[in-house]
């Protein structure tokens, strides 16, 4: 289909989702987020200090946990109706962690600063039970296969949710088969939304990437396409580039690259990642199960040991009761929600993003799931990757081209186009909202295509190159700015006591998955990986 062709065709339902009564159905719609941040010295080192007692439980905890490594704070919001609401929650939480960590900061940056030796990057640790004990070996094989230096990169994950009243609204508009259940519609839909955020997230990482350069401590011994910036070999970078978190540097595998998931469907899904997790993969085999102390080094030697292994810029969700898979719960439950997983923290923001990025986000993903979506196939995925590599390391360039209907055309002209698809969505959802906010988080966007605004990743090396600062310079100061900025402003003490008591009750949560533990690990790991087994034939793949 030519460009031009496709700028007639509209978004579906948009008419009718105009009306009053279905319109106010988008103020049911949930975000949430969940925020990474290394905890470092002054001086940018990764912190060697244990999560923090006064915390609590890294395991239990709805709101701070751990990712990776001890160092590697991961904050949760709970799912709600606006913007500022999810802001103000994680802003509260990054005060009392402040009052919890004495004189560490919060690394600002997704790209980490000082790395050393993988030894110096220390493995998240969760208690004695069983669940606990194979979270800590799930990322001591990731360390085993990948390395730690590519697992202390931090994002931010957005979560995203429509109500069921729009789901039944919008299956009365589309379906007249009965049989489909809401659930399984819901689950369909989601996935067309998938697909086409797929095809069209490198618009995201063009606009928010925020990681275009990093210390040379970080690729010390690895290839890479890196340059000295401004002549300092200790700073390198993308000179055109937006997010090294999404390239090659970042979260990538080998041995993922031949791995193509199918996004066509839930059972499509299901199946080729439940048999990636089922194949035994040689190198990981030969690396062995456990170490010469007879400890588990990885959960498994398959291609994935879970899920969660596959790096992906976006994952359809249900949320996991204790002990379950991901995939059992989508196999069990449908989609429930979906999880933006491409974008980086923005480091000019206190807490890495704010109200005018997630609004833009609704207007995005509202329009991934009104916009036709073509099933994918082969060609398709790999056109995928393969813009997602370019505008990685070329995407300020303002002639790149990416790959669209298995031709070629400008960024600009296609984003363009992207952005004007989104015009009446933003207007929309101020309608809903009665409000301007959406369509000038629309403007912020065309003013960086235009641009009139700098993206984070342009602002970042203009910054560097003004202050004459190398990149771990230049974090080191954003972070004592941000410091600053949630320590001048402590908690209330009725807040301070609300998050010492979920700390306790954590830590009191952890105490009672401990002892209620029966049989040994092996048993507990053999029931798990039960569940992928059951998932498999539960879900075959389509033909």
């Amino acid at each position: 289909m030519a460009l031009q062709q496709e700028n007639q065709v509209p978004l579906r339902h948009l008419a009718e989702l105009a009306r009053p009564e279905p319109q106010q159905l988008l103020k049911g719609i949930l975000r949430g987020i969940e925020k990474e941040s290394l905890r470092v010295t002054h001086e940018g080192q990764v912190a060697q200090t244990p999560h923090p007692q006064g915390l609590g439980s890294a395991l239990t905890h709805e709101s701070i946990t751990t990712d990776f490594s001890e160092a590697l704070l991961e904050f949760i919001t709970p799912p709600v109706q606006t913007p500022e609401e999810a802001l103000y929650t994680l802003d509260q939480i990054h005060r009392f962690t402040y009052a919890e960590i004495g004189a560490e900061r919060l690394w600002v940056n997704s790209m980490p600063g000082f790395v050393g030796a993988d030894r110096d990057i220390p493995v998240a640790r969760y208690g004695k039970s069983h669940i606990g004990h194979m979270k800590s070996a799930y990322r001591l094989g990731l360390s085993l296969r990948y390395g730690r230096k590519m697992q202390a990169i931090a994002g931010i994950h957005y979560n995203f949710s429509l109500p069921d009243e729009f789901w039944l609204w919008l299956k009365a508009q589309e379906s007249s088969d009965n049989s489909e259940t809401l659930s399984d519609y819901k689950t369909r839909r989601y996935f067309d939304l998938i697909r086409n955020f797929r095809r069209h997230y490198w618009l995201l990482i063009y606009l928010f990437g925020a990681a275009p350069a990093v210390s040379d401590t970080f690729v010390q011994h690895r290839d890479h396409k890196l340059q000295p910036f401004a002549g300092d070999p200790h700073s390198l970078c993308a000179p055109q580039g937006t997010s090294l978190r999404m390239g090659d540097l970042g979260y990538s595998s080998d041995a993922q690259r031949a791995l193509i998931v199918c996004y066509n469907s839930l059972p499509d899904y299901l199946s080729t990642l439940c048999a990636a997790i089922q194949q035994s993969y040689p190198p990981y085999q030969q690396q062995g199960l456990k170490d010469a102390g007879g400890s588990y080094q990885q959960l498994s030697t398959g291609l994935l040991q879970i899920e969660n292994e596959f790096y992906s810029p976006i994952r359809p969700k249900n949320p996991t009761k204790m002990g379950e898979t991901a995939l059992s719960a989508l196999d069990n439950r449908g989609v429930e929600y979906i999880e933006v997983r491409c974008l980086d923290l923005n480091p000019f923001m206190p807490l890495g993003i704010d109200g005018p990025q997630m609004r833009f986000l609704d207007t995005f993903l509202l329009h991934c799931l009104l916009r036709d979506s073509p099933i994918a196939d082969s060609a398709d995925y790999r056109a995928v990757q393969e813009n997602q590599q370019r505008i990685v390391y070329r995407g300020r360039d303002p002639q790149l081209r990416l790959i669209y209907n298995g031709a070629e055309i400008k960024l600009t002209e296609w984003a363009q186009k992207l952005l004007n698809e989104m015009a009446p969505l933003a207007r929309l959802f101020d309608s809903t909202w009665e409000g301007r906010d959406y369509q000038s988080a629309l403007a912020l966007q065309r003013a960086k295509l235009a641009g009139d605004l700098a993206t984070p990743a342009s602002q970042m090396l203009a910054e560097m190159r003004q202050n004459q600062q190398t990149f771990i310079q230049w974090a080191v100061d954003k972070a004592e700015q941000h410091r600053k900025y949630f320590v001048q402003r402590p908690l209330e003490a009725h807040d301070l006591q609300k998050f010492a008591a979920l700390a306790t009750e954590s830590r009191r949560q952890q105490q009672k998955i401990e002892e209620g533990d029966r049989g040994s690990f092996a048993d507990f790991l053999r029931r798990y990986y039960a569940q992928y087994a059951f998932c498999c034939q539960s879900a075959p793949a389509s033909q």
